[in-house]
């Protein structure tokens, strides 16, 4: 049933990134391979001078679709459930914390598959003028002029957080944003403000006792961050310098405060003085400059990052980050791993003591610094995730073959594979499918344990610099933004949770696997 199931879902996402490609329509998670295809250049191929041709999406496509039918095949032609899977699946499922476990894991995942229908700043659904569009499942971003907005740059990407804002107030048509309608990362916000509270010539934040003490001002447009003047708050009076602007952004107005009190002001703007300072702009709010802190009412509920980027949005996307790697590296590393270490101790002899003392070579090295030598050689406009999975992939297979060769060694002179080779059974057929699944109790134990290595390989990659480039959200860059600014402890405590939430979840997943599939503790002889 898991089979037929896994089966279904690969088809069908293999036959949305191929509709999507054919249709132009983006879909979740299904986009991104022939999105990464376009993004590295060797992924793709130019046809003449200017058809572009995403091979690497096609190919993906294609595995994906060819994968999912195998497996669909295989689940109706196969006979019953062995009955020794079965009892370890039954053990598994009584081990209840490893069971929720990957219950919750599950629905992680299923979480960042969702992509830009729960994260982004691409509208989900408008309607304009009696007509729906989708802008976020359509491959090229949508301009203001589609929208009757010729005001701004009417060539420019459409702001659908201020358009939803503008057609509140208009009322008839509306825009549908995503849960988070925030990018990952290339989403700068404007300057996030709190409003400020008058009382007896004091200022407070709302419901705060406390007099406010910090960079205050009045804004032409809260939304865009457009600054009228800005002040000193200290003790909740004014303190300090001001500074002002027209609006079209030149300064125009300066002045000096002390306890309350103007001491000196300088206007070299158009028009009277008064009639600058009486403009009717916003309140006096309080400014939060990034990284500003979190602010549920002004829709950012843990705050933002140094670069002003949503650090709800950004967690999300190192998640997908993470998930994405582990989807990709875990069947090639353990391809590799397996088959290597399986020929090891089925062949032994020259073959087993070369490739052994390749292995002794390469893990003398420390994994983390070796993987940063080869990053740092990579040129930034090579550098992506393929890229970097490629480097893991080239150092992480080596961990799991001294097992498979063990169980190569202790299985290939027992008498089903004496049979086998009676019988003509050729080397390829005897590997994989009489040694392989007596070695599945390894392969599934080392699962959870490799998944989680891959995560933490990652975060102390873009901790240090040497991982994902800057377009890429990622865990390790936001704990190194957290540590390198302390006084936004929000930045450090959301990264810090949600990293070790994960490897917790994977580690409780692996333990309980490794109890279910244990033999030496489920044993009839006991």
């Amino acid at each position: 049933m898991i089979m037929r199931w896994l089966g279904i879902l690969t088809t069908l996402l293999g036959f949305l990134a191929a509709a999507g490609e054919v249709m132009h329509i983006a879909f979740p998670t299904a986009r991104w391979f022939f999105d990464t295809s376009r993004q590295v250049p060797f992924l793709h191929t130019k046809i003449g001078t200017t058809m572009d041709f995403p091979w690497f999406g096609w190919f993906c496509a294609l595995l994906l679709i060819v994968g999912g039918l195998l497996m669909l095949v295989r689940s109706f032609n196969r006979g019953p459930a062995n009955p020794v899977t079965a009892r370890r699946i039954k053990r598994f499922r009584e081990i209840k914390r490893g069971y929720y476990s990957l219950v919750i894991l599950i629905a992680l995942g299923g979480l960042a598959a969702l992509d830009q229908v729960v994260v982004g700043k691409q509208a989900l659904a408008v309607y304009y003028k009696g007509e729906w569009v989708f802008p976020a499942f359509r491959p090229v971003a949508m301009k203001n002029k589609d929208f009757g907005i010729t005001s701004e740059s009417p060539e420019a990407p459409v702001d659908f957080r201020k358009l939803q804002k503008t057609f509140r107030k208009t009322g008839g048509d509306r825009v549908i944003m995503p849960l988070i309608p925030y990018d990952p990362s290339g989403d700068t916000l404007p300057t996030r403000s709190l409003p400020l509270d008058e009382r007896d010539g004091v200022y407070y934040e709302s419901g705060s006792l406390k007099p406010y003490f910090g960079p205050a001002a009045r804004f032409y447009d809260v939304d865009d961050g457009k600054i009228h003047i800005r002040q000193t708050l200290r003790d909740g009076r004014f303190s300090g310098p001001a500074d002002g602007w027209s609006a079209d952004g030149t300064p125009v107005y300066n002045a000096e405060y002390r306890q309350g009190e103007l001491v000196r002001d300088h206007y070299t703007g158009k028009g009277e003085k008064e009639e600058f300072l009486a403009f009717s702009s916003s309140g006096l709010r309080a400014v939060k400059y990034s990284p500003a802190p979190p602010m549920p009412e002004e829709g950012s509920w843990l705050g933002t990052t140094s670069q002003g980027y949503d650090v709800l949005a950004y967690l999300y996307g190192g998640l997908q980050v993470n998930f994405k790697a582990a989807l990709i590296y875990l069947p090639i590393v353990y391809l590799i791993g397996v088959t290597v270490g399986m020929m090891m101790g089925y062949f032994g002899g020259w073959f087993d003591l070369a490739v052994q003392r390749l292995i002794e070579v390469f893990s003398n090295m420390p994994f983390l610094f070796v993987v940063i030598i080869f990053s740092s050689m990579v040129p930034d406009q090579f550098k992506g995730l393929p890229v970097i999975l490629t480097i893991l992939i080239a150092f992480g297979w080596m961990g799991m073959t001294f097992l498979m060769r063990t169980a190569a060694y202790r299985d290939k002179e027992r008498d089903y594979i004496a049979a086998a080779r009676v019988l003509g059974a050729g080397t390829p057929r005897i590997l994989f499918r009489h040694l392989l699944p007596n070695t599945v109790a390894i392969i599934v134990t080392l699962v959870p344990f490799t998944m989680s290595g891959l995560v933490f390989s990652l975060t102390s990659l873009d901790y240090l610099g040497f991982g994902l480039p800057p377009e890429y959200a990622t865990w390790g860059r936001l704990l190194n933004d957290g540590l390198s600014n302390l006084s936004a402890p929000w930045l450090v405590t959301s990264t810090f949770a949600v990293l070790v939430g994960l490897l917790v979840i994977i580690t409780f997943v692996g333990e309980a696997v490794r109890e279910a599939f244990d033999p030496k503790k489920f044993t009839y002889y006991r």
